[in-house]
């Protein structure tokens, strides 16, 4: 580890994504599997579901439930995905390697795929010398389903996940140079079932160092099929929201983890438990944002909306998969970047959400969550673009 550098670790979900492009949910090889109830192991639009579930919804093995969707045809992309791996390598990507060490820890199957992705890795700045290989279970997998006429033309995907090798990995799987870091980053754990079970006791210890806790969601199918009418766990019990600094999730997440019916009354609630700052996306809809003054500067409740620039932007010629990951990685990145100049309690939370909202816009601009730069430092300045430019559509706003 060098000396001054801000190191950032993360663990969460790491996975192959296999992108199947212009799949349409109206058709009828996709609606005949088609979530009828909450948790019933069906597909259903910016979703979910494991493929054990899925066959026992369908009767039919996977392979020819994905067969039938994809009409035969190779995915379009393979790609890396997850929420703990890609918001990592974005953060990366964004950040001076002179100045920051961005690190990933987590756990691969022996196969092909781990062959794959790890070769892809290289090609990213991100330190992945802690994601191990094991050695009894399939490489974790995503086969997306993206719809880009969903939602009047906004788009949405479909996700059929097998947790795989991540079943393997535990608490104990992450050693204690993982919170020798001043950020440590817990990612879609909801699909890292030993991870996101002890979530509490790994937060505990990161504040016990004196880390910054940053904590991004992803859709818990294993707790809404146990529980469909019961609160997703995320921590053993709600006075331990305060050892979460900054808690990113979309909108289903939140009303789903907090209970309540809609996305205001989910903020107060999660302000009542001490979370230090919650923000919550939804989609193509405004951003929203509460923060008590731990980390961020303290604010009201208010609300951001989305890039106007990426709106805008004619030649769109990618997919939504990947937004909500590299949203959270500009987050990350940019706690990170302003640690160099603030202090705790201090940093811009409009300066951080900027990066958010440009890093999650960009990312609709390719195919998969990761983009591959040329040279170093490409992303950052294609990003930095869409980030001068949400704060001036923000001043022209409030005009």
């Amino acid at each position: 580890m060098a000396q001054n550098k801000i190191i950032i670790s993360g663990t969460g979900c790491a996975l192959v994504d296999l992108l199947y492009t212009n799949i349409r949910f109206n058709s009828q090889s996709f609606s005949k599997y088609t979530s009828q109830q909450t948790g019933d192991g069906g597909l259903s639009p910016g979703k979910l579901v494991f493929t054990e579930e899925l066959e026992k919804f369908s009767g039919k093995p996977y392979p020819s439930i994905l067969q039938e969707i994809s009409a035969g045809v190779s995915p379009n992309t393979f790609n890396i995905g997850g929420p703990g791996l890609v918001s990592l390598i974005h953060a990366a990507q964004i950040l001076s390697a002179d100045e920051f060490e961005v690190r990933f820890f987590g756990l691969t199957g022996n196969d092909l795929n781990a062959d794959r992705i790890h070769e892809l890795l290289q090609k990213t700045p991100l330190d992945v010398s802690n994601y191990q290989t094991g050695n009894d279970k399939a490489t974790p997998f995503t086969d997306v389903f993206s719809d880009p006429t969903f939602d009047n033309g906004q788009g949405e995907r479909t996700f059929v996940n097998n947790i795989g090798a991540a079943w393997n990995y535990s608490p104990d799987n992450l050693p204690d140079d993982f919170f020798n870091s001043q950020v440590v980053c817990f990612g879609g754990t909801a699909l890292v079932p030993q991870i996101h079970d002890g979530l509490t006791q790994l937060l505990k210890k990161a504040k016990n160092n004196a880390c910054i806790t940053v904590v991004n969601t992803v859709y818990d199918f294993r707790n809404e099929k146990a529980n469909p009418a019961q609160k997703w766990p995320l921590v053993t019990d709600d006075k331990d929201y305060c050892l979460i600094d900054v808690l990113i999730m979309d909108r289903e997440e939140a009303l789903k983890i907090s209970g309540q019916p809609t996305i205001s009354q989910a903020v107060e609630y999660l302000k009542s438990k001490n979370t230090s700052t919650v923000i919550i996306t939804n989609g193509s809809e405004n951003v929203t944002v509460w923060s008590n003054g731990k980390l961020f500067q303290e604010s009201p409740i208010f609300e951001l909306p989305v890039s106007a620039k990426v709106a805008e932007y004619k030649e769109q010629k990618g997919d939504t998969t990947g937004c909500g990951d590299n949203f959270a990685g500009g987050i990350i990145a940019s706690v990170a970047q302003q640690l160099k100049s603030c202090s705790v309690g201090n940093l811009d939370l409009m300066e951080a959400l900027s990066w958010a909202v440009a890093s999650g816009g960009f990312a609709c601009f390719y195919v998969g969550g990761t983009w591959f730069e040329s040279r170093s430092g490409e992303k950052e300045e294609k990003v930095k673009e869409f980030q001068q430019a949400y704060i001036r559509q923000l001043k022209k706003d409030s005009i």
